[in-house]
C-alpha cells in the first residue's frame, strides 16, 4: 500500500480508501490507484488483517445440519436460503455456508470468520451449541429455538398440521395414512407402532404429530377409523414413495395421506398413480410446504403454504438487530387447497 501510494503521490489512506470505501474518491482517482496496484502486484488489503482492525468480518454463517447440497437440492431449504442471501445483500454482507460436519473432519463452526449465526437445523445438535457458546457470537435459531426460550423464526408447526389435518376430516376421512420425516437421523423407512405418540428428538416432527392428532380425534376414536404412520428415511420424492408403499398395502389401505413436506407427498402421489389408484379418486394426498412443484404437480398439490423465503430474511433481520430486541417470531400459514383432495368414495 506505501508502493501504490508513493507512486502516484497520494496517501496510505486514499489508497485504503480505493479499495474499501469507494465512494469517498472520484472514479477518476480510484481508477488510478487501482490500476497503479494491478501494475505493482498490490491485491488490495489482507482480508484477515482487516477483519482484526475492524472487529468484524462482514459475514454471516448459515449452519444446517444437513450436507451441503441439500441447500441447492431441497427446493424448500432453497427458497429459505434465497431470504437469507436476499437480507445479506441488502447489509452488504456475505454469507458463509456451514454443513454439518462430516465423519473424520473438523467441523467449521469454531473457524468460521463471520460475525454471527443462523441454525437452520432441528434442532442444533449438542455439540453444536457447546461449540457456538465457545465462540461467543451471536445465534438466531430458523425453524427452532437453538436452546430452549431462546428467540427464533418459525411457524406454528402443530397449529399448521391441524388444519391440514382437519381438512381431510370435514371431507369425511376417518382412515388415514402420515408419511413423516424420520424420527431419528439414519433411521430406516419404517412403519411406527406408536402411531401418532411416536417419539422423536425433532421440533418439527412432534408438533406436526401433535398436531395431526388434535384433529384426527374423530378417526382415532371412531370404531372405524384408523391412523397409521410411516417414518420416510429420507426427504426426497423417492423418500415418499418407498414410505407410501406400507400403507397402500395394508390391509385395510388410507383414503388418505398427510405427507411432512410436499416431496414426500408427490412421491406418495407417484405410487398411487403406479398402481392404478385415482388421486384424488380413491386416495387424497396432502403436503406441507407449498413449493413450486405443489402447484405445477398433476393433480395439484393440496398443502400447508408457509413463508420460506420470508422466514430466512426475518431470522438475518434479527440477528443484525441488538440483541435486547430479538424476540421470537412466528409467521403465518394456511392450508393452500387443490385438486389432490376430495372426499372419500362412498
Amino acid at each position: 500500500m506505501r508502493d501504490v501510494a508513493r507512486a502516484l503521490g497520494v496517501s496510505q489512506a486514499t489508497v485504503s480508501n480505493a479499495f474499501n470505501r469507494p465512494d469517498q474518491l472520484s472514479r477518476e482517482l480510484r481508477d488510478r490507484i487501482l490500476a497503479a496496484a494491478r501494475d505493482l502486484g498490490y491485491p488490495g488489503p489482507d482480508p484477515i488483517a482487516n477483519t482484526f482492525r475492524r472487529g468484524r468480518t462482514g459475514a454471516i454463517g448459515l449452519i444446517i445440519h444437513e450436507p451441503l447440497q441439500y441447500l441447492f437440492e431441497d427446493p424448500a431449504a432453497r427458497l429459505t436460503m434465497a431470504g437469507v442471501a436476499r437480507v445479506c445483500g441488502e447489509h452488504g454482507s456475505s454469507l458463509v455456508l456451514v454443513p454439518r460436519a462430516e465423519p473424520g473432519l473438523p467441523d467449521v463452526v469454531p473457524t468460521a470468520l463471520v460475525d454471527g449465526f443462523v441454525a437452520f437445523c432441528d434442532p442444533l445438535e449438542p455439540e453444536r451449541r457447546e461449540l457456538l457458546r465457545a465462540r461467543r457470537l451471536p445465534v438466531v435459531g430458523l425453524d427452532a429455538p437453538v436452546t430452549p426460550g431462546e428467540p427464533y423464526v418459525g411457524i406454528d408447526d402443530r397449529a399448521a398440521a391441524r388444519a391440514a389435518a382437519a381438512h381431510l376430516v370435514d371431507l369425511g376421512h376417518r382412515r388415514i395414512g402420515v408419511i413423516s420425516f424420520a424420527l431419528a437421523r439414519h433411521a430406516e423407512t419404517t412403519v411406527v407402532p406408536a402411531g401418532l405418540d411416536a417419539p422423536t428428538g425433532y421440533v418439527a416432527n412432534r408438533a406436526r404429530l401433535d398436531g395431526y392428532r388434535d384433529a384426527l380425534g374423530p378417526a382415532l376414536s371412531d370404531g372405524d377409523g384408523r391412523i397409521v404412520v410411516v417414518a420416510a428415511r429420507g426427504v426426497e420424492e423417492a423418500d415418499g414413495a418407498a414410505a407410501a408403499v406400507p400403507l397402500l398395502d395394508h390391509a385395510e389401505p388410507p383414503t388418505a395421506i398427510l405427507a411432512m413436506s410436499d416431496r414426500l407427498a408427490l412421491g406418495a402421489i407417484a405410487e398411487a398413480t403406479r398402481r392404478g389408484i385415482d388421486v384424488p379418486g380413491d386416495l387424497s394426498v396432502v403436503g406441507f410446504d407449498d413449493v413450486p412443484a405443489a402447484a405445477a404437480a398433476d393433480p395439484a398439490l393440496t398443502t400447508v403454504r408457509q413463508p420460506h423465503a420470508r422466514k430466512g430474511a426475518e431470522a438475518v433481520r434479527m440477528l443484525l438487530r441488538p440483541a435486547p430486541t430479538r424476540q421470537a417470531l412466528i409467521l403465518p400459514t394456511e392450508v393452500v387447497v387443490r385438486a389432490s383432495t376430495a372426499p372419500p368414495r362412498r
